[in-house]
């Protein structure tokens, strides 16, 4: 799928939530110039675990992108980015609200020589109000937005999602306002500046538990794994471990019970109806896992399934990466990387439509995560710049090649003979 072939993105974001948007546009077949702070470039390089020296957390939000790295507060190397974004679609920043116009690269400024770019912007609480100043972590925004308070269990404290999950909705519905932004632009040739922030895009997600509380004022509170409305659903432990049930209907509480062997408990008044199942939910849980425990986990997906019922096991990552579903739908790729040889990676997960009960085909991801600096002279050719300029902006230190090819200067310099 390389929908956005033609678009170029100039990728001034750091960390998680930007590159992870640009990286959703790069799968999409954006040219994404990714522009890192010389000299030691995104942060998110120094981050661990490292798999032969190469940050893990870089590699899983940065590939299918080239690699620039140049000194940005040195002028001449803000005025290379000023013209790499000159003849670019799109530029991506994730800076403190203001930073872009301080440094001279504010919206206003950037559209009288490219009318037709994209700005995005991702902020922790917005780029206006009382808390535009205040930095954006994702931890910190799960707190303020009110999703940790929906999680975990009722009798322990809130709890964070086990990933970045601020960082990466924000990074998506950035992507969905970058896609809409180009559109608009294909009917009126202008472009514009869109945004989001952390804070609004946790918000987005609260779904019912907002609703619920907009339309009857009711605070939702925690419940762990079980449903908040519906009983029983949510994780039961088996013979071998944890499984999820979900029979929301009442023919399927029923067969639910015929399976188990437990025909007594759609009559018993505990049980009778979903409200009175959730009213009584850890009885319940008691009574349903006296009867998984009899078996293992698969097992009893396998029978549940075959009746017709929603279940599944909860998988560590090992298994996920192992199953025969996961392989099957394309959900790992490979790509070969200049230092590691070959890296596995989980691609974008947007497909064309399967044919004949296969999945379709793909086209292999372009090229691994970038080492920093690594296409910074062939991109500044790409936008202008004479081999003279090149050589001096590389001997003068504001422009990074790394890996330094040998003799790199030398040839330049030869073209400024």
């Amino acid at each position: 799928m390389k929908s956005l072939e033609k678009i170029r993105v100039v990728d001034l974001t750091r960390a998680l939530s930007g590159p992870f948007c640009a990286m959703v546009l790069a799968d999409l077949g954006a040219d994404v110039i990714k522009v890192e702070a010389g000299p030691d470039g995104d942060m998110s390089r120094t981050w661990g675990p490292f798999d032969r020296g190469v940050s893990t957390y870089y590699l899983s939000c940065n590939r299918n992108k080239r690699a620039l790295c140049i000194d940005m507060r040195d002028p001449r190397g803000l005025d290379a980015v000023k013209r790499l974004i000159e003849s670019a679609d799109v530029v991506l920043e994730n800076f403190k609200p203001g930073t872009m116009e301080k440094m001279g690269l504010g919206y206003d400024i950037l559209r009288e020589s490219n009318p037709g770019l994209v700005m995005a912007s991702i902020s922790g609480f917005g780029d206006s109000g009382p808390l535009k100043d205040w930095p954006g972590f994702d931890q910190i925004a799960q707190g303020y937005s009110g999703l940790m308070s929906l999680t975990g269990f009722p009798e322990g404290e809130p709890t964070r999602t086990g990933t970045a999950i601020g960082d990466l909705s924000s990074g998506l519905w950035l992507t969905i306002a970058v896609i809409s932004a180009l559109f608009e632009r294909e009917r009126t040739g202008q472009g514009q500046h869109v945004s989001t922030s952390l804070l609004a895009s946790l918000i987005g997600l609260l779904s019912v538990h907002a609703q619920r509380y907009l339309s009857l004022g009711n605070v939702p509170v925690r419940t762990g794994n079980a449903h908040s409305v519906i009983a029983p659903y949510g994780v039961f432990e088996t013979a071998d471990g944890p499984l999820n049930i979900a029979p929301i209907t009442t023919e399927m509480w029923r067969r639910l019970c015929q399976l188990l062997d437990l025909p007594q408990l759609p009559g018993d008044p505990r049980f009778a109806t979903n409200e009175s199942r959730v009213a009584n939910r850890g009885e319940l849980k008691e009574i349903i896992e006296s009867r998984l425990k009899t078996r293992g986990k698969r097992e009893w997906t396998a029978l549940f399934v075959d009746a017709g019922l929603p279940a599944g096991p909860i998988n560590t990552l090992e298994e996920v990466f192992a199953d025969s579903q996961v392989e099957h739908c394309g959900l790992v790729e490979e790509v070969p990387h200049r230092i590691l040889g070959r890296v596995r990676q989980v691609p974008t997960p947007v497909f064309s439509a399967s044919k004949e009960g296969k999945p379709a085909a793909r086209e292999a991801t372009r090229h691994a995560p970038p080492a920093l600096g690594e296409h910074s002279v062939e991109v500044l050719r790409e936008t202008g710049f004479t081999e003279s300029e090149l050589y001096e902006l590389l001997c003068a230190g504001v422009l990074y090649q790394i890996p330094r090819v040998p003799g790199a200067e030398r040839g330049l310099a030869q073209h400024v003979e």
